[in-house]
């Protein structure tokens, strides 16, 4: 048995860890892989970070595509060999003529759980504009969907499964910057990497919208690391780079922002 209490201990998503780490003891148990439902990536990030304390168990995590949000984890003991086919994820084309009526991400997601479906069940979805999107499924729910899912806002759609290699995945919009700022609080590099306001975005951590390494942060104080990742809602995504000490003993540091 796995040391429950001890993993869960300081754990932000509880009930979702929880329920991975009585799958792993499943497949402690019988020698077999087993696949977790789609995770966010703060789930994902908790995740791997317990079961890297491990040295029984083995993680792989895949979303149907190189950098996907939303991933599923194939789950197993470390002497057996694992690889993606094992991590079972059915890609899905929604076509529909939109030009006169565009649709969201959220509205495809609504649209789909309309149908009765839960969240876990679908992974990333891909929106491509006025013809339609792109979301990745697990296998089980696909007839059920291909079936149910007949509308999208006021557009009637088709929803088809495709191979993985059909995915229109574009690579995301980044730009490249560089701040000098007199220390490496959260709040002064997220305020220059989002342009906006220090006070402002010393707000939004308090709030609760920011998180570094997909853990959510509520201090402005919080001291930010090279390779370190925020995230604010609504705004995207930040990467910290290189940092250096200038002459005047402030720190410049390279930033690339994600949209």
């Amino acid at each position: 048995m796995l040391p429950r209490e001890e993993l869960l201990k300081g754990v932000e998503n509880r009930d979702a860890v929880a329920r991975v780490i009585d799958q792993a003891e499943l497949a402690l148990k019988t020698w077999e892989v087993v696949l977790t439902d789609f995770l966010s990536p703060p789930v994902i990030a908790e995740v791997q970070q317990i079961f890297g304390r491990l040295t029984e168990v083995e993680l792989l995590a895949w979303g149907g595509y190189p950098g996907a949000e939303r991933q599923r984890i194939g789950i197993s003991r470390r002497e057996i060999p694992t690889d993606l086919t094992q991590i079972s994820v059915c890609p899905l084309d929604i076509t529909g003529n939109f030009l006169f009526d565009h649709a969201t991400h959220r509205d495809f997601l609504g649209a789909m759980l309309g149908t009765g479906l839960v969240r876990e069940k679908i992974g990333d979805i891909i929106v491509l504009g006025e013809r339609g999107a792109q979301a990745i499924a697990a296998p089980e729910i696909v007839d059920f969907l291909t079936g149910s899912l007949i509308q999208v806002r006021s557009v009637p759609v088709q929803c088809r499964p495709i191979e993985l290699s059909e995915l229109k995945v574009s690579p995301p919009k980044k730009k490249e910057m560089q701040t000098v700022e007199a220390s490496l609080r959260l709040d002064a590099i997220a305020s220059a990497g989002f342009g906006v306001s220090r006070s402002k975005m010393a707000d939004s951590i308090s709030a609760g919208d920011v998180r570094v390494n997909w853990k959510e942060i509520t201090q402005a104080s919080y001291h930010v690391n090279p390779g370190d990742l925020i995230s604010v809602s609504g705004k995207g995504r930040l990467e910290v780079g290189e940092v250096s000490v200038t002459k005047k003993e402030r720190y410049r540091i390279q930033l690339t922002r994600y949209k």
